[in-house]
């Protein structure tokens, strides 16, 4: 094999090895009415944070009864499992957030979600939208980027 084919074979796995890490994110949510984080797997460590339910996390490990996980920001915590859902939410990171009726900026916006509230995240169209439903029942798609929980 010729050395740039051989580099390319390479790119070739190295592209295919990150996307299905990008797939293989998993994300869980606040199930209970508010959930406590800790700096440590255990209810003797440092209370750190309350969060309301629906609150969305990328799962980062999994314990017996706790999970490791992390916020928009990047920041780490632990929580107990029982407070945890694989349900999916996601939440509004602009001041105001457009629910369209398709995943297309030029569909008509259906309504409007002010930042921090909870949608339910249906599925994703593979191509920057999501499609979501409101607490109310409503539902449309935004754009993944104006989202967290992804």
């Amino acid at each position: 094999m010729k050395p740039l084919g051989f580099m390319r074979l390479i790119a070739l796995f190295a592209l295919i090895f990150s996307a299905s890490l990008v797939d293989a994110m998993e994300y869980v949510s606040v199930s209970e009415s508010n959930a406590i984080l800790y700096d440590a797997p255990s209810v003797k460590a440092r209370k750190l944070f309350v969060v309301n339910r629906y609150m969305p996390f990328e799962q980062i490990v999994t314990l017996e009864s706790w999970v490791k996980v992390r916020d928009r920001s990047g920041s780490l915590y632990w929580v107990e499992k029982r407070a945890l859902t694989n349900k999916r939410y996601v939440f509004a990171l602009l001041p105001l957030v457009d629910v369209h009726a398709g995943p297309d900026s030029g569909s008509p916006r259906l309504f409007q979600v002010r930042q921090q509230v909870a949608l339910e995240r249906i599925d994703s169209t593979g191509t920057g939208w999501i499609r979501v439903r409101h607490l109310d029942g409503n539902m449309g798609y935004v754009r993944s980027a104006e989202v967290w929980g992804g």
